[in-house]
């Protein structure tokens, strides 16, 4: 393999992606534990830009301070009802999303890399500040594909809009990986 690959948003759901999904803004909460097992919020904002990218903020949980934007691919389970958004962080984690727009929650599988998990603090910043980025590449070469921190978590949306809301835009092509 050349390099990291995505798999693309199918032709055939672009229309359907569309209508449902495209400029949708998200903030949502994680209703998660701390270290302790006490109950805190994880705060998320989510930007569903185009049919290959998100753009998305961590204001709460062990992320926060995390400000980014991706290549993702998107699935259309159930028009109008449920979408799967896949994508591979620079970090090495991978993360898949379930969109469920009737109930209005997400749900989430992260398959966090050892150095994204264990170094929570090295993964906040910017990618768009080109130290942060270079760092976060670097958390990815700790440890190897099986050592990994699974977490799987549901959230309800607080906040649902189109358009950017408090995100920075992006042009739609810059290097994610």
């Amino acid at each position: 393999m050349p390099g990291p690959t995505h798999a693309t948003t199918l032709e055939k759901d672009i229309p359907q992606f569309n209508k449902d999904i495209k400029d949708v803004h998200l903030i949502y909460d994680y209703a998660a534990q701390d270290a302790s097992g006490n109950p805190e919020k994880w705060r998320y904002e989510m930007w569903f830009f185009s049919s290959t990218r998100i753009v998305y903020k961590i204001h709460g949980g062990p992320m926060a301070g995390r400000t980014n934007f991706q290549t993702a691919s998107y699935q259309c389970i159930r028009p109008g009802e449920l979408w799967q958004c896949n994508w591979l962080e620079e970090t090495g984690t991978i993360c898949s999303l379930i969109y469920d727009i009737p109930k209005q929650t997400i749900t989430t599988l992260l398959a966090f890399s050892e150095g994204h998990w264990e170094n929570p603090e090295a993964a906040h910043g910017d990618k768009r500040n080109a130290e942060d980025f270079q760092r976060w590449r670097g958390l990815a070469s700790i440890g190897c594909q099986i050592d990994r921190f699974l977490l799987n978590e549901q959230a309800g949306i607080v906040e649902c809009f189109r358009g950017k809301g408090d995100l920075e835009p992006i042009e739609g092509d810059e290097e994610t990986i």
